[in-house]
């Protein structure tokens, strides 16, 4: 998993960090220039003008924690990109893709419970299609926690991952970056804690043998 330029896409302020922080941390420090692209934006009148700066804030000192070299903000409706035409949506980030021209795609997965997350999902996929300037060589989806793991089993897609990152060197950086984002927190054992997001890594870890990793699911790969 190399790439000199490598792009996340979150649908909202923090799926970045639950789904790839810790991966982005090290690709951060090995070198790699990772821009963080959030596709939603908290406006009215389903949500406050505070909680839209308050998840910048915090996005901006979780991004800071990681090593982030840019963080994009796309101004798509939350939990209402079912309300988007798709055409609209792929433009959007087709823009980022161009602007980003990424190695390396991090991508929700299309089996997570939140619409948005599917929805961005195949958007990311349209503009990562081969064939342009643009496309990626390599696509990952990410899992995160409270969205990929409350599907209906064997109705949707299962996440079963066929990558994995050893992140024991940054899980650490991983979960100071989720400290920042003091909204989203919750108390154990919600999923949106910071003992979950290192259970996790630590579950993943013991699954291919290090201390600590995060799961993908390999989309494409070209060598």
């Amino acid at each position: 998993m190399t790439g000199a330029n490598v792009l996340v896409i979150a649908p909202h302020p923090d799926d970045e960090i639950l789904g790839v922080g810790g991966t982005v941390a090290r690709l951060a420090a090995e070198g790699s220039a990772v821009t963080v692209v959030i596709v939603t934006t908290a406006g009215p009148p389903r949500f406050t003008p505070d909680v839209l700066e308050t998840g910048r804030r915090e996005a901006a000192l979780a991004h800071a924690e990681l090593g982030v070299t840019r963080s994009l903000f796309l101004s798509f409706p939350a939990a209402g990109l079912d309300g988007v035409a798709h055409a609209e949506l792929n433009a959007g980030l087709q823009e980022v893709f161009v602007d980003v021209d990424p190695d390396t795609v991090f991508v929700p997965f299309n089996g997570d419970m939140h619409v948005d997350h599917q929805l961005v999902f195949t958007s990311a996929l349209v503009c990562s299609r081969p064939g342009t300037s643009f496309a990626p060589r390599s696509v990952y989806a990410y899992e995160t926690l409270s969205e990929t793991n409350w599907n209906a089993p064997y109705l949707t897609p299962n996440f079963a991952p066929n990558v994995f990152v050893d992140i024991s060197d940054h899980l650490e950086t991983k979960a100071a970056a989720m400290g920042h984002y003091a909204s989203q927190l919750k108390a154990p054992p919600h999923e949106r804690s910071i003992e979950a997001l290192r259970a996790l890594a630590t579950l993943r870890g013991a699954t291919v043998g290090v201390a600590a990793a995060e799961a993908f699911v390999l989309v494409r790969d070209v060598r």
